[in-house]
């Protein structure tokens, strides 16, 4: 499998993480990690850690030289995480490589930059030129999936929004991706927006709404759903290969809590299999060479089914 890695932020941990990660598959036979970014970052980063040869890469040149310094929080280098990531969506789009990975961003500098950026889901959607509001995140961690249907916004705005179209659009998505990680006959589990799904109106008729007319529709299709039920239920129980979450804090919690620093971020709903890593960029620690791949190396298992 070919497997692009966008450098992320150039003077976060990014790059060293994308170097380590793709050293670590360097000659494998099922794996071809192929770094994206500036090609003077990657080498540089290469000698720091003192490899032999610099991994294979593609130059995109997209940062001035002095733009340059690990640590520090710039708007070029926020320009630059955007040309590298769209890049890398590029090759895939080409059909040069099956998967990317982009490594961790700054919001703060892309946006410094001026460019509006909320993540890579929303540019992923812009590149392959799929509605930002059906391009989802699904995190995975320890064989713990769980899809989003909204993210980052308030909860009144994520209320506002979810509609039973969206939350089958999400368990649409979240199947397709399933089925491109290798999970056969995935089943679904939905997440309820109020506590204990609303217990029955109790707690607001949001479920009553929302989820339960999008599970009957999907059950309706054959698909193996089960829910609405509360989130701490659910979860749980473990019986199921893919979560549904209806808010960020629903999903990203238990992620975060059973893998901290190891989860794989997946973009669904777009034609192209995109995942990053579900922590920042680290600015303390950037070009120390003490920057744990693990979540690089992991996604990219990930992503080619090991």
């Amino acid at each position: 499998m070919r497997i692009a890695i966008a450098l992320g932020d150039p003077n976060g941990i990014g790059p060293e993480i994308a170097v380590k990660a793709a050293h670590r598959f360097a000659g494998h036979a099922k794996v071809q990690p192929l770094l994206v970014g500036d090609g003077f970052v990657i080498e540089d980063v290469a000698h720091r850690l003192g490899l032999a040869a610099t991994p294979a890469f593609i130059d995109a040149p997209a940062l001035n030289p002095a733009g340059y310094a690990p640590g520090a929080l710039d708007p070029r280098a926020g320009k630059a995480t955007v040309a590298y990531a769209s890049a890398a969506v590029k090759l895939a789009l080409a059909g040069r490589v099956d998967a990317v990975i982009g490594c961790p961003h700054s919001e703060t500098a892309v946006n410094r930059a001026g460019i509006t950026f909320s993540g890579y889901p929303g540019l992923v959607a812009d590149l392959t030129g799929t509605p930002r509001e059906r391009a989802f995140l699904m995190l995975a961690a320890q064989g713990l999936h769980i899809a989003h249907a909204t993210l980052h916004e308030s909860v009144g705005s994520a209320l506002a929004r979810l509609s039973p179209e969206l939350v089958i659009a999400l368990a649409d998505s979240a199947l397709a991706t399933a089925r491109r990680l290798g999970i056969a006959s995935p089943r679904l589990g939905l997440f309820g927006i109020n506590p204990h799904a609303g217990e029955d109106g109790l707690f607001g008729n949001d479920d009553e709404r929302i989820t339960e007319p999008a599970a009957e529709a999907l059950r309706a299709r054959g698909i193996a759903i089960d829910g609405p039920v509360g989130a701490d239920l659910m979860l749980s129980q473990r019986r199921h290969d893919i979560y549904l979450a209806m808010f960020h804090d629903q999903g990203h919690i238990p992620i975060k809590l059973l893998s901290p620093l190891r989860a794989s971020a997946l973009t669904i709903g777009t034609p192209i299999l995109f995942a990053s890593v579900a922590h920042g960029c680290a600015f303390d620690i950037a070009g120390q060479g003490i920057a744990d791949a693990t979540g690089v190396i992991e996604t990219i298992e990930l992503l080619a089914g090991h």
